[in-house]
């Protein structure tokens, strides 16, 4: 068997409010499998979004043990860190992030020029992106000039332009219509069984949550399995 992506062992984390400690996951031990869709739901204030920029290393836990793409992200110093996350972490916000002063190609070229890559090479990379995305042809328009859906789908070719060995995904869906929220979940779908990415997506709709292979709860900072959702029942 191959070795999981993710691993966590025992992760918690707690802040600290003027004298107050607040405690928002306790104990969580999750592993994920390569070419995995695992959705994570649960209330609001659950945790799902701290667990994902722990799986990110956007921050760090107050105790446990997190493993991602064979690297104990725990023991790593902050610049070690960044250079990790650049290379494994690719992360879809819900509101985009896009940069508005930026056109398309230019939003998704944006990690690259963190590279070594040449022009041309980035060049490609970016097409090829946005070709998996559907938006070859929208490639010098702006944020303004795009849908809600549209704007996600560059944020998606974002993410994916580096080649990350994760893709983390916070509410993707949250501000989209209906009818781009599928055409998201689509291409989310698509990249999972097509490309063999493999997605941790944290929502709260119950119609995104089935485009996954399986399906985790958090409540009040405890994770608890859902019944894993098949692929046909996700179609």
């Amino acid at each position: 068997m191959s070795e999981p992506i993710v691993q966590l062992e025992g992760v918690g984390k707690t802040y600290q409010r003027d004298r107050f400690d607040i405690r928002v996951l306790a104990g969580v031990s999750l592993t994920v499998a390569p070419g995995e869709f695992l959705a994570l739901m649960g209330p609001s204030g659950s945790g799902k979004s701290t667990l994902l920029n722990l799986l990110a290393g956007i921050d760090r836990p107050s105790t446990g043990r997190i493993v991602v793409a064979g690297k104990d992200v725990t023991r790593l110093s902050e610049s070690e860190l960044a250079a990790w996350r650049h290379r494994n972490i690719g992360f879809i916000f819900q509101f985009y992030n896009l940069l508005p002063v930026l056109n398309a190609f230019e939003n998704v070229e944006l990690p690259l020029t963190l590279t070594k890559l040449k022009k041309a090479q980035r060049r490609q990379k970016v097409e090829v992106a946005l070709e998996v995305v559907g938006l070859a042809d929208r490639m010098k328009h702006y944020p303004r000039q795009l849908s809600g859906g549209q704007e996600q789908r560059v944020a998606i070719a974002r993410a994916i332009v580096t080649d990350p060995t994760l893709l983390l995904a916070d509410e993707p869906t949250g501000d989209l219509d209906a009818e781009s929220a599928e055409e998201v979940l689509s291409l989310l779908e698509r990249l999972n069984i097509e490309h063999g990415k493999t997605i941790v997506m944290v929502t709260h709709d119950p119609r995104a949550a089935q485009r996954a292979r399986r399906v985790v709860r958090l409540e009040k900072g405890t994770l608890v399995d859902a019944p894993a959702v098949s692929l046909e029942a996700a179609r």
